[in-house]
């Protein structure tokens, strides 16, 4: 891609931002407005599939459209993202139906799946890596004020016009991006006819179905159906490595992908998507119900992991080419750990404002380590490999994210039905206990006692995770970026090497 003159490319970011808010804003939003939704549709055993399916689709067609960028450009690319993401958005306002919502929901989570890595991409092009730092805080910054503004908006929706406009309100900001990338974003051309890997698309599609519906039969504790689910993922992913093997233009190249940065990298960002979702799921239920604060101080505790991630993000934007990459990378990450340690100390007793510190340095060092390995990652390939690097990075993070959600259930879940010296806690007792209804609840310090357990016993998982994470990214080995000169052959030596 060539370079765009100064003013092109700060228009170009525009689309790129408002493009990318569109994404960010969708799972707040939608959690907001999902209540009334499904008492006008009806089918609540499908409630959690709303919101499933959404993430099945984005993160297995990531790297499809990662692939397909570096094949046919980022352009044409990101505007069928767009597209597609619009389509999505208008069907599911005119849902009927739960199984048709979430069959819209799944087409929003492909224009997803190609939004998220080819923006990302599209900032890798048209920037140096010292002039891209400042462009990644921006971008931090979009995901963070979507995280607040998200659930004000889609409460002011509610309260005023149809839930449908909870998706309809995609579609301005998604055609003034898309406007915006026609008008202001330039690509050479682009003759060659490449060999698109149909076969491998297909078969990574079903592998990434297939073990994200075992995890999530998992977390329900339906084991028939992930035992069924996780046999069809293993047949699916032979199939698929035994496809790249022999394919032209693979899907997924199995040497960028081993590569020692990237594997490092990618390794650690699957662990702390793990964290990001332990963390913002579990945090907010120990400050309701075993510090027994209100919802609203529950929310503050985990918007300050907001506040610390693009804090983070910015922080190591400016100082990467100052501290060294490496340094960013172990030094950021080294804040997760740091924060979690706070969270062992949590007491029902405790202050929710050990909470609230604890998620401010976690989610600096998950900013300033997630914008670190993305930037590493982005640096160290050829440019017709960025787009399959980048979402390589927002793939494994997604995946973390889900497993995430299933591994601190189970823990959760294992620490409810194994409390020392305590009654088993029934879930209606638990979900009483969150809404503060007193009367359904009985013994109400003994629940709290058992809860504040469980708990305790998720936040030690996150510790350790933690220090994982630090251990993998110290893998990282030291790189030096000057300018837009070449990164040296042997960083891009495989893992093996």
């Amino acid at each position: 891609m060539s370079r765009s003159p100064q003013s092109a490319r700060h228009l170009v970011i525009i689309a790129v931002m408002a493009s990318m808010a569109m994404v960010a804003i969708e799972a707040t939003i939608v959690s907001t407005a999902m209540p009334q939704i499904v008492s006008q549709l009806g089918d609540l055993h499908l409630y959690s599939w709303v919101f499933s399916s959404f993430l099945l689709t984005q993160t297995a067609m990531t790297v499809i459209f990662g692939k397909l960028a570096d094949l046919y450009g980022r352009k044409p690319v990101l505007l069928t993202g767009i597209a597609i993401f619009l389509v999505g958005s208008t069907l599911s306002g005119f849902a009927w139906s739960m199984p048709s919502m979430i069959a819209f929901r799944l087409l929003q989570g492909v224009g997803a799946g190609a939004i998220q890595p080819v923006a990302l991409t599209i900032v890798a092009d048209l920037y140096p890596a010292r002039e891209r730092g400042k462009v990644q805080g921006y971008l931090a910054s979009v995901w963070a004020i979507s995280a607040v503004l998200g659930p004000m908006v889609g409460g002011f929706i509610i309260h005023n016009l149809s839930w449908a406009w909870i998706f309809w309100i995609n579609l301005p900001i998604g055609l003034a991006a898309a406007a915006g990338f026609i008008a202001f974003l330039r690509e050479s051309e682009r003759h060659a006819r490449p060999s698109i890997d149909f076969g491998g698309a297909a078969l990574f599609m079903a592998a990434i179905a297939a073990l994200m519906m075992a995890l999530t039969y998992a977390g329900d504790n339906a084991l028939t159906q992930a035992g069924w689910a996780g046999g069809v993922f293993v047949v699916c992913v032979v199939g698929f490595v035994l496809q790249e093997r022999r394919a032209a233009e693979p899907m997924i190249s199995f040497a960028l992908w081993s590569r020692r940065p990237i594997a490092a990298c990618n390794s650690a960002t699957v662990l702390a998507g793990m964290i990001l979702m332990g963390a913002t799921t579990f945090l907010p239920m120990y400050v309701q119900g075993v510090l027994h604060r209100s919802p609203v101080v529950a929310g503050l505790a985990l918007t300050m992991m907001m506040v610390g991630w693009p804090s983070g993000a910015t922080f190591a934007a400016k100082s990467f080419h100052r501290l060294g990459l490496r340094r960013m990378l172990i030094g950021g990450s080294s804040f997760v750990p740091l924060g979690a340690v706070l969270l062992l100390f949590l007491s029902p007793g405790a202050s929710p404002v050990i909470a609230g510190v604890a998620s401010l340095i976690m989610g600096f060092g998950m900013g300033t380590s997630s914008v670190s390995s993305l930037m590493l990652i982005q640096e160290i390939v050829k440019p017709e490999e960025r787009g399959s690097a980048t979402a390589s990075n927002l793939f494994s993070r997604n995946l973390g994210s889900t497993l995430g959600a299933t591994l601190f259930g189970a823990v959760l879940n294992f620490g409810l039905s194994h409390s020392k010296g305590v009654a088993t806690v029934t879930s209606d007792q638990l979900k009483a206990l969150l809404q503060n209804r007193a009367a359904d609840l009985g013994d109400s310090d003994l629940i709290r006692l058992v809860l504040h357990q469980s708990l305790h016993l998720t936040f030690v998982s996150i510790f350790v995770i933690g220090l994982c994470v630090v251990s993998l990214f110290s893998l990282v080995p030291t790189i030096r970026l000057s300018g837009d000169k070449p990164v040296p052959v042997e960083v891009l030596s495989p893992m093996e090497d």
